[in-house]
């Protein structure tokens, strides 16, 4: 005779459905904490703490979860992370992981944790270490034509690992006794390294996009990273200017620096109609109807990179009237973020009752 209870029975088919949404737990699901950290530090360099405060609270929620279930990944699914780890539609996903501590760790630091912030820098340098070698072995050992392509594989990400580490290294490498130096120039090598990535990736996908033809399905949230890897690079730029380093090599990479940040904002600017025109022609012309991916966390951080990247140009520039397209845009980014935390909660929901419904229903068949 069975002895367990029904509470009992209910929590071990949540713990079940649970196990089920760990093995294929998707590469890039620190995207959920990269958009919401981005419009954090964004409301704070704005001046509204409490809800910067509020999105923090968030991601200090989300960031311990999303590794705890990683572990649990480890631990449970090997096989099926491995498999992640080589497929190069996947692999360079898990730059969000670089991403989202380094994001993370800005708004730590703004609020005065400096030794966190500096033990999140080197633990997301590690990460971007491993991933940058093992990614780049996956593209060049293992992809074909037919298994991946750029616009699929969302390989810009690794672009925005890179960067969001010259934006917080610039951050903490002031405070950095002995070895301050020392991160000041190997962050100005990443930033240069982020934009050779960038020019390769953005030609593949340029001639992708321009000269094959596009399905309604190449169309995907993950297409908004070329504009958010270009903003990213342009707010690192402005970072690297308004953070002087002291050392005479790197003072005179100044001029060049203030160049190229302006024209990978005017870029990055140019990219946004465009991405607008091709979800009009998705969904309104294709008729594809809007369901919720967690890809939509990879459209939502580069809308709100490129309101802190605006920020950040109207300063290095001294150009103030630029933080008013700043001042209207983080509306926009807070909203996209509203909408899409809503449909994962409803998403998530509808899951866990249908799992719970199609169990219930196998053990009355099995009784």
């Amino acid at each position: 005779m069975e002895l367990r209870s029904p509470g009992f029975t209910a929590m071990a088919s949540v713990a079940e459905w649970a196990d089920r949404e760990v093995a294929r737990l998707d590469a890039g699901s620190f995207a959920l904490v990269m958009a919401t950290g981005i419009l954090s530090n964004a409301f704070f360099a704005e001046g509204h703490r409490q809800l910067s405060d509020m999105l923090l609270v968030v991601n200090l929620v989300a960031y311990p979860i999303l590794c705890l279930l990683i572990i649990w990944r480890i631990g449970r699914f090997k096989l099926a992370l491995g498999a992640d780890l080589i497929d190069p539609r996947r692999v360079f996903s898990f730059f969000t992981i670089v991403a989202a501590t380094d994001v993370l760790g800005i708004g730590i630091d703004l609020r005065g944790f400096g030794v966190v912030a500096n033990s999140m820098w080197f633990f997301a340098l590690i990460v971007w270490l491993a991933l940058n070698y093992l990614s780049f072995g996956v593209l060049t050992f293992i992809n074909t034509v037919q298994r991946a392509n750029i616009v699929h594989g969302g390989w810009l990400i690794a672009i925005i690992g890179t960067e969001s580490l010259v934006v917080l290294g610039a951050h903490i490498a002031p405070t950095i006794e002995g070895i301050g130096p020392a991160v000041f120039v190997l962050i100005h090598a990443l930033w240069g390294i982020g934009l050779v990535l960038y020019g390769m990736f953005i030609t593949l996908f340029a001639q992708r996009i321009f000269l094959f033809e596009l399905e309604p399905e190449d169309v995907t949230p993950l297409l908004w990273v070329v504009m958010g890897a270009a903003a990213i690079s342009a707010n690192a730029g402005s970072t690297l200017i308004l953070n002087p380093s002291r050392l005479p090599f790197l003072e005179l990479m100044r001029p060049f620096i203030a160049s190229l940040t302006l024209i990978l904002w005017a870029w990055a600017t140019w990219w946004i109609p465009l991405l607008l025109l091709l979800g009009i022609w998705k969904h309104g012309i294709s008729r594809i109807p809007v369901t919720y991916t967690p890809l939509y966390w990879s459209l939502v951080f580069p809308l709100g990179m490129y309101v802190l990247a605006s920020m950040q140009l109207s300063l290095a520039a001294g150009f103030p009237q630029l933080r008013s397209l700043a001042h209207v845009m983080i509306w926009m980014a807070l909203a996209a973020w509203g909408a899409t935390g809503a449909a994962f909660i409803v998403t998530t929901s509808r899951s866990l009752r249908d799992f719970l419904q199609s169990s219930a229903a196998r053990r009355q068949a099995n009784s």
